[in-house]
């Protein structure tokens, strides 16, 4: 065989699995035309929608019990992480308040200077209406 023979040929098998591969996935793409008058009117209509509904909670009911588990798994480690490391929780919620404490100082501080004119004349005159009653 010559060279342009063999690309030929090469080249036919290769136009020929392509139309395979095609034909292979517009099959599995293809979706039966369903006639619903047709299954309205067929008995075994009511019992496919019951076996279809049971399916689907029997689905639902295992996918519950493993989330409940994956919760009650959650919790336990979390307990056990609590547990190991209440020492320092407790050190960093004490460092924390102070810090919180040292802010909100710090502001009202601020606060009061900012606004000491208008503060002080509120006390004058929550001082006088207290004197004339």
């Amino acid at each position: 065989m010559k060279l342009e023979e063999l690309k030929k040929l090469r080249e036919q098998k290769k136009l020929e699995h392509k139309k395979k591969k095609k034909a292979y996935y517009l099959k599995s793409k293809a979706k039966k035309a369903i006639d619903y008058e047709d299954e309205l009117r067929n008995d075994n209509f009511a019992l496919k929608i019951k076996e279809i509904a049971k399916a689907q909670k029997l689905h639902v009911d295992n996918r519950l019990a493993l989330i409940v588990a994956k919760m009650d798994e959650y919790k336990r480690n979390k307990q056990e992480y609590y547990l190991e490391n209440k020492d320092k929780r407790l050190e960093y919620d004490k460092q924390y308040r102070e810090q919180k404490k040292e802010e909100l100082k710090e502001y009202r501080r601020n606060y009061y200077q900012k606004n000491r004119s208008r503060i002080l004349k509120k006390q004058r005159e929550n001082r006088l209406s207290n004197q004339k009653e």
